[in-house]
Order: structure tokens, then C-alpha cells, then sequence
């Protein structure tokens, strides 16, 4: 590790690994928990798959069946959170966005490059979340049309590192990436 004290090198770190995430199913950025709130305001999570991290754009990307339960949540209130654990590096990475949820010939690029044996995750039935009669009373067919992408803006990135001397900082959209210390 370089300079503890440098807050770019540690905001720059985190995003290098949430890209690895992107690109390594070994990762274990790959599998983010996102955080939503139903309408009622019951907090929900579930693990996700990471499919994009731009730091340029500010932006993550998630693929989902347009029908499950997350959508819904989306739809009543655009906000969500991602939480990252990383155990080699002892870092936790908190992620606050906005999501745009992306549908029809927008995503057609994204849909492309989902293997065949991988689209029978868009188009459950029945929809994700139903009551079923047994474990198993469900089909998985294809649908390109319950195939949706979430396009999260990053807000804000709060980092924690543990270590004999751990570490905190947030850094915001509203204040250009720059980061400031916090007690951890």
C-alpha cells in the first residue's frame, strides 16, 4: 500500500475492484448485495451480478427480469445501495445511486452478449416471487422482453478498511469525487 492518506489512490482502489468485479466471476465484487425499498418502505436486499463499472460515467450496471420484485421497488422510488466486502483487501465499499431502469431496443447491445444459456433468467413462470406448489413447479424460458438493465448513477461512495489502524471516506457526485476523511 502506498500513501495511507491519499484519498484519490483509495477512491481509485475501490473502483479497481468493482471493475475486476465486471470481469472476474471470481471476484467478490461480482456479487454485490443491492438494497431497495418496497413501497411500504420494508427495506430489501438480494446479491446481485455486477455487469458494468465506468468510474468515468459514475455508473454501475445490473441485469434483471423486468418482473421481479426489485423492479417494482425501482419503480416506487429510484434509489438504491449497493454493499461490497472484500476479504483479502479487509474493505467494505457502500454505494448509494439513482437507477435508471433501461428496457427495449436501448439494451439490445446488452442482450447480445448474454450467452443462450444464460437468458432463461429473463422470463421465470411463473413471475419471480409467486407462490408455488412444490420447489420446482416453475419453467425458465427466454424472454427478451422481461430482460431489463439497471443503470445506477453513483451518488456517493463511503469505504471503510480494515486494518490495526482502519480507515473511512466518503466521496460524492455533489462534490466532484473529492473525498474527505471519517471516523471509522
Amino acid at each position: 500500500m502506498g500513501d495511507p492518506n491519499d484519498l484519490c489512490a483509495f477512491r481509485d482502489d475501490a473502483w479497481r475492484h468493482l471493475q475486476r468485479g465486471v470481469a472476474d466471476a471470481r471476484s467478490p465484487a461480482r456479487y454485490p448485495a443491492f438494497a431497495t425499498a418496497a413501497a411500504g418502505g420494508t427495506p430489501e436486499v438480494r446479491t446481485v451480478v455486477l455487469r458494468g463499472a465506468s468510474q468515468s460515467q459514475s455508473r454501475l450496471e445490473v441485469h434483471t427480469d423486468i418482473a421481479t420484485s426489485k423492479v417494482v421497488a425501482l419503480q416506487h422510488s429510484p434509489k438504491a445501495a449497493f454493499l461490497v466486502w472484500l476479504p483479502r483487501a479487509d474493505l467494505q465499499i457502500r454505494i448509494t445511486t439513482t437507477v435508471d431502469i433501461l428496457t427495449g431496443s436501448d439494451i439490445d447491445q446488452q442482450w447480445d452478449r448474454i450467452p443462450e444459456r444464460s437468458r432463461v433468467s429473463y422470463g421465470t413462470h411463473p413471475t419471480p416471487g409467486s407462490l408455488i406448489s412444490n420447489a420446482y413447479a416453475y419453467e425458465k424460458s427466454s424472454e427478451r422482453e422481461r430482460f431489463a438493465v439497471l443503470s445506477c448513477s453513483v451518488l456517493l461512495i463511503d469505504l471503510v478498511q480494515l486494518g490495526v489502524r482502519h480507515r473511512r471516506a466518503e466521496f460524492s457526485h455533489e462534490n466532484d469525487w473529492v473525498g474527505k476523511w471519517l471516523a471509522p
